[in-house]
């Protein structure tokens, strides 16, 4: 075998147990998935209503009010996609550990103790931003578009709200992951200072374009009405100031570890 061979042979080992350990990483993550699935649809009723309560809530008292399908496997599909929803949240914890295992080895200690607290906090600040969305916009939201229904006096035909369950799913789970991500904000920023992408500076300095670009971002995410808008932009908006201030900590952070290391040199 020829040095050449040799060198070859070196650098394909490793590359094969990173492709190991990588091919470890999914199935677990694909087995904590499917575990959080079969739990979600197995409670998969009980977790739509939970979803559909703060229209049920204005609702009350009205008892020819429902929601409908008009496919004959809609009802099913909406059950699915409510245990897919419910499975993503549950297994993210995991999913996030694998990947930080994964990538952990390669990281220096002070890079592996910087990402520990995003763990924690990343999924803390889904919840927020859900709970957000669950107890706050969704009963103003689904408030203001009941107001354009018509009792249908004198003669007129009424217009009446019959929501289809598919539809209504769908807008739920866009809103919860709207609100949920959009909260990661200071968690991105965090990590595109630590990785000198930003700096808290430009942050400051560009604080009216950033104001802009929320308002854009939270007229997409939403449905067109204006409290959803506003209900995450005004988050947004706070969350942005938080970031700054986050961002300055990493800088100051990484200030005194670059003093240390120039200091021992």
């Amino acid at each position: 075998m020829t040095n050449n061979d040799q060198e070859i042979n070196d650098l394909q080992m490793p590359l094969i147990e990173h492709f190991k350990e990588l091919k470890r990483r999914i199935i677990i993550c694909l087995i904590g998935f499917f575990l959080a699935f079969g739990i979600s649809y197995y409670f998969a009723s009980e977790i739509y209503q939970f979803l559909v309560e703060p229209l049920a809530d204005l609702y009350h008292g009205q008892e020819d009010r429902k929601l409908i399908y008009t496919g004959m496997a809609e009802a099913f599909m909406t059950y699915i996609k409510v245990s897919l929803f419910a499975a993503f949240i549950l297994s993210f914890p995991i999913i996030a550990y694998q990947i930080y295992s994964f990538l952990a080895p390669g990281m220096y200690r002070d890079e592996k103790m910087f990402m520990v607290p995003f763990l924690f906090s990343a999924p803390v600040l889904f919840i927020l931003g859900a709970a957000l969305a669950y107890y706050f916009i969704f009963p103003l939201a689904w408030g203001f578009f009941l107001s354009f229904e018509e009792m249908g006096t004198n003669g007129d035909l009424p217009i009446k709200l019959e929501a289809r369950v598919s539809e209504y799913l769908s807008l739920v789970m866009r809103m919860i992951f709207a609100f949920g991500l959009s909260f990661q904000l200071p968690i991105i920023l965090a990590l595109l200072t630590k990785a000198g992408f930003i700096n808290a500076e430009s942050l400051k300095t560009k604080r009216k374009f950033a104001v802009i670009l929320i308002f854009v971002v939270a007229a997409i995410l939403t449905p067109p009405d204006v409290i959803s808008q506003i209900g995450l932009a005004l988050p947004l908006l706070i969350l942005y100031e938080c970031s700054i201030f986050a961002c300055m900590a990493v800088e100051k952070k990484r200030k005194s570890e670059l003093e240390k290391v120039e200091k021992n040199a």
